[in-house]
């Protein structure tokens, strides 16, 4: 595959109207992680502690309340991001999260959103919608219990987390979406089973290759499964054809099954990435911004948001980080054929 690195332009080159970084990709998505804490110890995320090792986990005080994230997300809307979704860790362990929905829903996103791992579902489904949550996606790498419980960590079965999203089913969330990411020769073998079931259901299933994000979660270019590869294994059993992406900077490539049985969708972030499209700014549960997935350092916003700056002060703080970012991690890294040595911000502290 040929990549074309992508190229910084000049101030003549910009769009007079909106927020772009270097390369003129606007700002579109903010991810918003509530939490660090997750009750999933994932392999591809937050590996299991092992000889005596701890995860230590922000202190209360550090974490931005509801009501400044929701100050912080006001901004944001204001500079142009359309799309809100709550992340963590897992978001469902931060207490009362229904709240912070209910202050996220007026500020005019055109969506709002969460990724979970759908295990605490069946007792916030309901408050979530009701507080103004428009859509969900559930994380579900594979139906086999035995995989899932080695998968997630905790010996947690595949059941619960299909409970969970049948409670949001009947709730009124519709579609819900349901990732799994794809490791070779560890659920490679289960994902036409998973395919399947989501077509069954109505799911839209999007298949995540397996990614170097953060630096704990042993990753090496040969345990990753080509999206490429997925599409074959599936399309042999249930034929696909290509879709059109929906909207510029959508992550994921879109197929369908032929038979008009609902779609999947594959994220190619290694081996083919998309960091020309790229419109999303990640907030971490003490309020720092992360430009990129990949990212080694954020920028502090909580300091200032607690030293009594203005929005409109707060505004042009998010406009001058977003102005000078020239973030292209994944061509960098699928350009090499390898990950990129350096120290990373871990995926639970910042989600997916």
């Amino acid at each position: 595959m040929r990549i074309t690195p992508l190229q910084p332009t000049s101030a003549e080159q910009r769009p007079r109207k909106g927020v772009v970084d270097a390369f003129a990709r606007p700002l579109r998505d903010l991810r918003i992680s509530v939490t660090d804490r997750c009750n999933f110890r994932c392999v591809y995320c937050m590996p299991a502690e092992i000889y005596g090792e701890r995860y230590e986990f922000l202190p209360k005080p550090q974490l931005l309340t509801f009501e400044e994230i929701a100050r912080l997300a006001r901004v944001f809307v204001k500079l142009g991001v359309a799309k809100l979704r709550l992340t963590g860790g897992e978001p469902l362990v931060r207490q009362d999260l229904h709240r912070l929905v209910a202050m996220l829903s007026p500020l005019g996103a055109e969506d709002l959103t969460l990724t979970t791992n759908g295990y605490l579902l069946p007792q916030q489904a309901q408050a979530l919608r009701e507080a103004g949550l428009k859509r969900i996606t559930v994380s579900l790498d594979t139906l086999d219990d035995d995989i899932f419980g080695k998968m997630n960590g905790r010996g947690f079965s595949a059941q619960r987390v299909v409970e969970g999203i049948r409670a949001a089913e009947e709730v009124g969330f519709s579609p819900i979406k349901i990732n799994a990411v794809v490791m070779k020769g560890v659920n490679d073998h289960t994902i036409i089973d998973l395919a399947r079931f989501c077509k069954e259901k109505g799911y839209v299933v999007r298949f995540i290759e397996y990614m170097d994000v953060g630096n704990r979660n042993g990753w090496k270019l040969d345990h990753v499964v080509p999206s490429r590869e997925v599409v074959r294994r599936i399309s042999e059993a249930m034929p696909l054809e290509p879709v059109e992406k929906t909207y510029a900077g959508e992550v994921a490539d879109r197929w369908r099954y032929v038979d008009g049985g609902g779609e999947i969708g594959v994220i190619s972030s290694v081996t083919e990435p998309f960091c020309g499209d790229c419109s999303r700014v990640r907030l971490s549960p003490d309020g720092h911004v992360y430009t990129c997935l990949f990212a080694g350092i954020g920028h502090d916003l909580r300091t200032p948001l607690r030293s009594g700056v203005t929005d409109e002060e707060l505004e042009e703080r998010v406009r001058a980080i977003w102005r000078v970012r020239q973030d292209r991690y994944s061509e960098e890294r699928t350009l090499m054929t390898a990950p990129i040595p350096r120290k990373k911000v871990e995926m639970y502290h910042i989600g997916g």
